[in-house]
């Protein structure tokens, strides 16, 4: 799970300015985030997501943050037929400021399948540019849940703070590492995920250092009988490595805690090194919490202990 390529596809945005404004003091920050609103009362801040939601159920707001230069391709990306194509149908595009900042919103709806039949989900979805930071707002609600001047609102009057120091970040993520194991974060992802490495560099070429991802989602986790499977396709859809060859796969309790781990041997695409992929997932009873790790074959002594002694050291919020 490596994470290289800054680039965002409109697929990928859809499964997943350096100030303060005047109206930040008036906002509500989800946790690590830069983007702070003013939700309304029957909404809340969101275990499952970066955003808030309707405590009835109906209406969310999620935002994701994106490096500056994503602002110009995703808004190119955004046509009506690659809307289309994710199952929005665009009805309003129109620029828009937030702050001082240029802006694009778009609105529509969400038409359900045929397997699930429904009324449509009204959309809001706002893109903001900022000098060091885009941001992407996605606001969803079933008819009746808010109104659409609620909703608009919500996603075009957001304030944006200064950068979050790493620490701030890291201290905001919805678990706490208590052994690092000689590791140390580079970066916090999604405010719900952080990678983490062990050796002088931050900015890493060819896996010159093993890598540790750990992220926690908030969605029912599989059956028992299902999680095998579910950790294979896991590792198996990581797409920047190919012929994996598992060494172990199990499951276990450990303190009254159900996981999971596979370490396999894979190459990694972008170097064509040999690695070694060590993947835990602690399954939890509303989500779980997945930790991988990548190390060249020939760094390995003594790396999956490591790994997996700042896995055994994560402690849920």
């Amino acid at each position: 799970m490596p994470v290289r390529d800054l680039r965002w596809p409109l697929a990928a945005v859809f499964a997943l300015a350096g100030f303060w404004s005047a109206a930040a003091a008036d906002r509500v920050f989800p946790p690590g985030s830069r983007f702070g609103f003013e939700p309304p009362s029957d909404m809340v801040l969101s275990k499952r997501f970066s955003g808030f939601e309707r405590e009835e159920g109906g209406a969310t707001v999620s935002v994701v943050e994106l490096p500056p230069n994503a602002f110009p391709e995703l808004v190119a990306g955004f046509t009506d037929a690659n809307l289309r194509n994710q199952g929005f149908a665009l009805a309003t595009k129109e620029p828009i400021k937030v702050g001082d900042n240029e802006a694009m919103l778009y609105t529509g709806e969400q038409p359900t399948d045929a397997a699930n039949p429904g009324p449509a989900v009204h959309k809001w979805i706002v893109v903001v540019g900022t000098p060091t930071v885009t941001g992407l707002v996605i606001a969803q609600a079933t008819p009746d849940a808010e109104t659409d001047e609620t909703m608009r609102k919500l996603v075009t009057d957001i304030a944006i703070r200064a950068p979050l120091s790493l620490t701030q970040q890291v201290d905001a993520l919805p678990f706490r590492i208590t052994d690092s194991a000689g590791f140390r974060p580079v970066r916090v992802l999604a405010g719900n995920s952080v990678l983490l490495t062990k050796g002088p560099k931050d900015q890493m070429q060819n896996l010159e250092q093993p890598i540790l991802v750990i992220a926690q989602a908030i969605q029912p986790p599989p059956n028992a009988d299902q999680r095998d499977a579910f950790a294979r396709a896991a590792l198996y859809a990581n797409q920047t490595m190919k012929d994996f060859a598992i060494e172990r796969s199990q499951s276990y309790r450990s303190n009254g805690v159900d996981w999971h781990e596979i370490v396999a041997r894979a190459t990694d695409m972008p170097t064509n090194k040999q690695v070694v992929v060590a993947q835990t997932i602690r399954f939890n009873p509303d989500g779980y919490l997945r930790a991988v790790g990548v190390v060249r074959e020939d760094q390995r002594e003594g790396v999956l202990a490591a790994f997996r002694q700042v896995v055994d050291s994560i402690q849920i919020k």
